[in-house]
């Protein structure tokens, strides 16, 4: 198949790589990923209807760099290293599809860290 060789590769990229990945894409063909997170009936809702799901963006890790960074790194699961990558990359996207609740929660957490959330 022709994209086996890619799929293999993303198979083994870090988050960073991924994310880096996702950004590129966005600029070159003018999409957003967090559209279609919010999956495909996102442009037929009505615009009074609440957002059910939100992308969690950390638009900066501020002055507590590695306070931000055990907290992204517990809140997603990722090795030292992955969530390190993620915060000094920042902007970043953390997390796409996280119930507002959710979301709320790890805004709170990294803001009261020092950090700078986006929920898109």
């Amino acid at each position: 198949m022709k994209f086996d060789s890619f799929l293999t590769e993303l198979e083994s990229a870090s988050v960073l790589e991924l994310n880096t990945l996702v950004k590129a894409i966005e600029e070159k063909f003018g999409v957003s990923a967090a559209a279609v997170a919010a999956g495909p009936a996102a442009g037929a809702t009505v615009a009074a209807e609440e957002q059910s799901t939100y992308t969690v963006m950390l638009a900066s890790a501020g002055e507590q760099k590695i306070a931000v960074m055990k907290i992204v790194k517990e809140a997603l699961g990722l090795g030292l290293k992955d969530a390190k990558d993620l915060v000094d990359a920042a902007p970043s996207t953390l997390k796409a599809g996280m119930k507002k609740e959710e979301a709320n929660d790890l805004k709170k957490k990294i803001e009261e860290a020092g950090g700078k959330i986006e929920l898109k």
